[in-house]
């Protein structure tokens, strides 16, 4: 199986659209140029240049996104069940009218105990020695604190998806 065929899948629970396109822009593949001038320049004059296999990016992953608690349990409910299961949640803590991100980590251990979470706010309505009592496991509990930093959610992904330290 190549690279891109087994790419870690993460998904981002978070009720704001821009939060999501963040993630996506820090994890996901590298963006496509647009074509430019010269570029159509080129193959106006030259003919179209054969088609590219798209290059893989095996630091890349596969991010999905859900808006809040009750649409993100579903999503690693269906991912299990169709045997491609989630590697890490980026879990927002305030997604109202919904599961605040305790009750939504809460229904995430019942279905995938073994999921690695990050939680990620500007604020929390719990302390982390609360979420610390009840969830326990520093390995599959992580926080991050928004604004973050993209090296920083890139590095916290490579790590807690285990692919690597080093980049």
């Amino acid at each position: 199986m190549s690279a891109c065929a087994s790419k870690k899948r993460i998904l981002v629970i978070d009720d704001s659209e821009a939060i999501h396109t963040d993630f996506r822009r820090i994890l996901g593949p590298p963006q496509r140029r647009s074509q430019s001038d010269i570029d159509e320049l080129e193959a106006a004059l030259f003919g179209s240049a054969p088609v590219r296999a798209a290059v893989c990016d095996e630091n890349a992953f596969e991010v999905d996104s859900a808006y809040q608690g009750q649409e993100g349990l579903a999503k690693i409910q269906a991912a299990l069940m169709a045997h491609r299961p989630y590697s890490l949640v980026f879990l927002d803590y305030r997604m109202p009218p919904g599961w605040n991100g305790a009750e939504t980590l809460r229904r995430l251990r019942e279905v995938d105990p073994s999921l690695g979470v990050v939680l990620c706010s500007a604020y929390s309505d719990y302390s982390w020695a609360e979420l610390m009592r009840e969830f326990r496991d520093l390995k599959l509990l992580k926080e991050l604190r928004k604004p973050f930093n993209s090296q920083e959610v890139r590095q916290l992904a490579l790590k807690l998806t285990g692919q690597g330290s080093s980049h």
